[in-house]
């Protein structure tokens, strides 16, 4: 589940000058609430408010992402890394975005949000139950 994906305004420019290392970085991917109120102009995660307290299978900060890649296929260039999940775990799990940054960055500098449902509405997977967010098949981000 990843329903809608938005690039933070400042993402270009900090690909462009190498603040964030797309082949080097670790990249993290934290819950937020329905509280959060998104700006494409947020640039840091310290700009981001109301993410999901430690408990029910939830860490603050997020889950890093696994398997990260950045390669090109002849003029195709994709970021992509493997599908992430929490299992709620004591109690369910409710949040509405999904925010990856970079956790190698000096800042935790944004990438990108993502709604996790079209409506937008709150996701709640319930105790026992797993939340995962399924990158496109395309990757992340793709370049061509």
């Amino acid at each position: 589940m990843a329903a809608s994906i938005t690039f933070y305004n400042s993402f270009r420019e900090y690909v462009a000058d190498g603040t964030i290392d797309l082949d080097s970085h670790t990249f993290k991917v934290m819950l937020v609430s329905s509280s959060y109120t998104f700006s494409a102009s947020h640039t840091v995660k310290g700009d981001i408010t109301n993410e999901l307290s430690t408990a029910n299978g939830y860490t603050a900060g997020g889950a890093t992402l696994a398997s990260v890649t950045w390669g090109h296929s002849g003029a195709t260039a994709t970021f992509d890394a493997a599908d992430t999940a929490w299992t709620a775990s004591g109690g369910s799990l409710t949040a509405r975005r999904a925010i990856i940054y970079s956790d190698t960055a000096s800042n935790d500098e944004l990438v990108a949000s993502i709604l996790l449902d079209t409506t937008p509405a709150d996701v709640t997977v319930t105790d026992g139950n797993t939340l995962t967010l399924q990158w496109n098949d395309a990757g992340i981000l793709t370049i061509s």
